[in-house]
């Protein structure tokens, strides 16, 4: 008896430590694919909420005019455009990226990035890094609108008033690093240790350094039991893929079916559209943070790097924050258009990934963008 009575509480006990990873709450469940093959979307209520927009500062400038460089000094970027459409953009950004009160005066709307005695000194490094970070929205909004589509990016949507966007990452182990121990129980493979990017699972928590900052393939374990001259997929491998899988299911609020079919999740084919869209997603986000973000390197101080010395970089969260469109889709581009496409940028052009059956892993597919070939490739 005294038995059978503990065990009613230790059970209900399990119970709720079994169900405390889920997710409480109403769910919208709506399907997107042939019945039976599982493309259900199941999405909880509490995370549909909207995501404010501010409105512009007031109604855009003509775009004649006298142009910004010749009103201004030092004006390396945007300078062709008005002087009037310059004011207009410069006090949207203020009120977008710089803190709006503090104790330092000098730290604080303008000021963040100018010197009030000398607008045209670049003598801040929050003004230097506010003119990559330009260079870098015009350059998403126009080689990668494969991935933006016509909705576009602005600076407000990473910061969201923030001046260090809410949802940044830096390596989560130092380069080069060797593990503490050598013993089974000492060396955890840059896994096991509960973190948020992997959902507080057993999967490596640092899923980001190989593959948006580099350039490693995106692959899961293949169909020969042993890796051979053309299969490099391992179990370690498929474990780093599930890892960022589970942070792009968070930062877009989205279950796997999003994007796979789970009848045959390697077969682009059979997949959704926003499959491709992520595909590109993942090369903006790489080519965000090495040509733009970890450039400016040596204009940071310490103080704005992770903690093994590098900056902090952007991933899908930054800009999505629990959406599967940021914002919600709403585009604010269309009342800040000198963010958009700059004069004859180059333009990467889209293409349906195509991955017919193969052999082996790891194998190139002809008509298929380089790095997705796999038998079980994921992105």
């Amino acid at each position: 008896m005294s038995a059978a009575r503990y065990l009613v509480p230790l059970s209900v006990g399990a119970l709720s430590l079994a169900l405390s990873g889920c997710e409480f709450g109403p769910k919208l469940v709506s399907q997107n694919g042939y019945r039976g093959t599982g493309l259900d979307q199941v999405t909880t209520v509490k995370r549909r909420a909207p995501q404010p927009v501010p409105p512009p500062p007031y109604e855009l400038p003509p775009a004649d005019g006298q142009r910004a460089n010749e009103v201004y000094q030092n004006v390396k970027v945007l300078g062709n455009i008005s002087a009037e459409r310059f004011n207009y953009l410069m006090l949207a950004i203020n009120t977008w990226v710089a803190p709006q009160e503090g104790a330092d005066p000098n730290n604080v709307g303008c000021n963040y990035c100018h010197n009030p005695n000398n607008l045209a000194s670049d003598e801040k490094y929050t003004k230097i890094v506010a003119r990559r970070m330009i260079q870098m929205t015009q350059a998403i909004n126009s080689k990668w609108s494969a991935h933006v589509k016509q909705t576009g990016v602005t600076c407000y949507t990473c910061h969201r008033g923030n001046a260090v966007p809410r949802y940044v990452w830096s390596m989560a182990d130092a380069a080069g690093a060797q593990p503490a121990s050598t013993r089974l129980m000492g060396y955890k493979h840059g896994q096991d240790t509960p973190a948020a990017t992997p959902a507080y699972g057993s999967l490596p928590y640092d899923p980001f350094t190989p593959y948006l900052r580099g350039a490693s393939n995106i692959r899961v374990q293949g169909r020969q039991p042993l890796p051979n001259d053309t299969s490099h997929a391992s179990i370690a491998r498929t474990e780093l893929t599930y890892g960022l899988m589970m942070h792009m299911s968070s930062a877009l609020g989205v279950n796997c079916t999003f994007c796979h079919n789970s009848r045959s999740w390697s077969d682009w084919s059979q997949s959704t559209p926003q499959r491709v869209t992520a595909w590109y997603g993942i090369r903006m986000a790489r080519d965000v943070n090495n040509e733009y973000i970890s450039s400016l390197s040596s204009v940071f101080p310490a103080y704005r790097k992770g903690p093994h010395g590098d900056v902090y970089k952007a991933n899908c969260q930054t800009c999505h924050q629990g959406l599967n469109k940021p914002l919600g889709g709403v585009s604010m581009l269309k009342d800040y258009p000198d963010l958009g496409p700059p004069a004859a940028a180059p333009v990467i052009a889209q293409a349906t990934p195509e991955a017919p059956p193969l052999k082996t892993v790891g194998e190139a597919a002809q008509g298929q963008p380089a790095g997705t070939a796999a038998t079980h490739a994921t992105r």
